[in-house]
């Protein structure tokens, strides 16, 4: 195991206790009409321990991970755990038992030096500016981010985990007919860092092409027509939809807040073609890009079957919010930064692939839409939603149309899914944003195409 991680000391028979030591690299750069206008490079390390005695937490984090100063974080939580305790007294919950002990770490390739980086998105500007004619501006990044925590709990834990992830985004700006800009981006993912990735020019070329294509057909797009629509949702989108509306009301956390998810256990709340599920490390044979083996309290990471043939079956959840709600636990409980808390978090949340083809799909659709991107959004713990499209294609007689300009989609993830009647048998993960809940973390989502009912913006 890494020398870096603190000693765990058992402060009484009656309390649960952990250390967690955690590097965090990234690398980010950022490439503007062919300007480097961004090439940060920062780590962040620290040690942090929590405490669990008399009905209460404690908490702790240094920025030192030497062992010996290290130790001095589960002291300090334990102190504030008393501290705590003098709001009065609580009745001590039990928490689940669970250990695991393991080392999990990715090793790729060699990575890039900073130089090929900045020649790759030259490459890319440059390649883009001169093969499409009227390309106003480009934008380009290339990130790689790297956690190691080393967890170690009362429980017998001794666990390290590794999540290393790397980013390309492609953004292509044009005019469109009048004279307003126009932008479509492009995101690639996987795991591990740069030099993982495969991004070169020349691998690169056909995605840009299908990039400057959707351009193109923004340049020429016309409005949406606003209201209840027939829509086939692209992966990306079906996979934001089960991470941001249905995946966060499914955080224990969250349950015992209030969700709505609370009362609907063991009820449909969405088509019996939908099953998703909030994948810990392995799916289908293959490790994920965000990899659980454990979570920052030492709990082994298990699927979280969520949603079970259109029945809502359990939740996520932490060893604490587990106890409170009676369920096993799941391994969910992870922290983003050295110094932040564990909190319910989701790792790889996603719809599993049905049996229908995308294009019959597409053609059994009269008059609609197919929706491809999406920006920003928001969701609620009532599973209401509303998401940016920034990309999307009328559909009329099963056929593909004209784009239509940015609009949104919102409604109830319940409802929606709820009216689902194809599901794709291709399956997309996309690793590329964070997740914000009072801290950010890498998540990765993922899913089929769907095809069902949702409320869409028009002018």
């Amino acid at each position: 195991m890494s020398a870096i991680a603190p000693p765990l000391q058992k402060v009484t028979a009656a309390s649960y206790s952990e250390s967690r030591s955690h590097e965090l690299r990234k690398n980010r750069m950022e490439m503007v009409d062919g300007n480097l206008v961004l090439n940060a490079r920062t780590v962040e390390t620290g040690a942090s321990a929590r405490v669990y005695e008399g009905g209460y937490w404690g908490f702790a984090s240094i920025s030192d991970i030497d062992a010996r100063k290290a130790a001095e974080a589960l002291d300090l939580a334990r102190r504030n755990a008393k501290v705590m305790a003098r709001f009065g007294q609580r009745k001590r919950i039990e928490l689940p038992a669970g250990r695991y002990r393991g080392e999990h770490e990715f090793r790729g390739k060699a990575p890039l030096a900073a130089g090929e980086c900045t020649d790759r998105l030259a490459q890319i500007h440059a390649w883009c500016m001169a093969k499409y004619p009227g390309l106003k501006s480009t934008r380009l990044i290339a990130m790689d981010e790297h956690h190691r925590k080393h967890v170690v709990t009362s429980e017998g834990s001794d666990a390290v985990n590794s999540i290393q992830r790397s980013l390309v985004y492609v953004t292509l700006i044009a005019e469109d007919d009048r004279g307003m800009p126009v932008e479509v981006m492009e995101r690639i993912s996987g795991k591990g860092h740069l030099g993982d990735l495969d991004w070169t020019l020349e691998s690169l070329k056909p995605t840009l092409d299908e990039v400057h294509g959707h351009l193109q057909a923004k340049r020429h797009a016309v409005a949406a027509r606003g209201g209840m629509q027939r829509v086939v949702m692209s992966p990306m989108l079906a996979g934001i939809l089960a991470h941001e509306a249905m995946g966060h009301p499914c955080e224990a956390d969250l349950v015992l807040a209030g969700a709505v998810t609370g009362d609907l256990v063991g009820k449909p709340v969405a088509s019996e073609l939908v099953t998703m599920i909030d994948v810990a490390h392995t799916f289908r044979g293959e490790e994920v890009t965000v990899p659980v083996y454990c979570d920052d309290e030492g709990t082994p990471g298990r699927d979280a079957v969520l949603i079970k043939d259109g029945i809502l079956t359990e939740f996520m959840n932490s060893r604490e919010t587990a106890a409170r709600l009676g369920i096993p636990a799941t391994g969910s409980a992870r922290a983003y930064a050295p110094n932040d808390e564990p909190l319910v978090r989701m790792r790889n949340t996603a719809i599993l692939p049905g049996k229908s083809k995308l294009a019959d799909m597409i053609a059994g659709i009269d008059d609609g839409y197919l929706l491809l991107r999406t920006g920003n959004g928001q969701a609620d713990s009532t599973t209401e939603f509303m998401f940016a499209i920034t990309l999307a294609y009328e559909v009329k007689g099963g056929k593909l149309g004209r784009a239509i300009r940015d609009t949104t989609i919102s409604g109830s993830a319940i409802k929606v899914l709820q009216s689902v009647d194809a599901v794709s048998d291709d399956m997309h993960w996309e690793s590329g944003g964070y997740c914000g809940k009072k801290q950010p973390m890498v998540v990765s989502m993922g899913g089929p195409a769907i095809r069902g009912q949702v409320h869409v913006g028009g002018e």
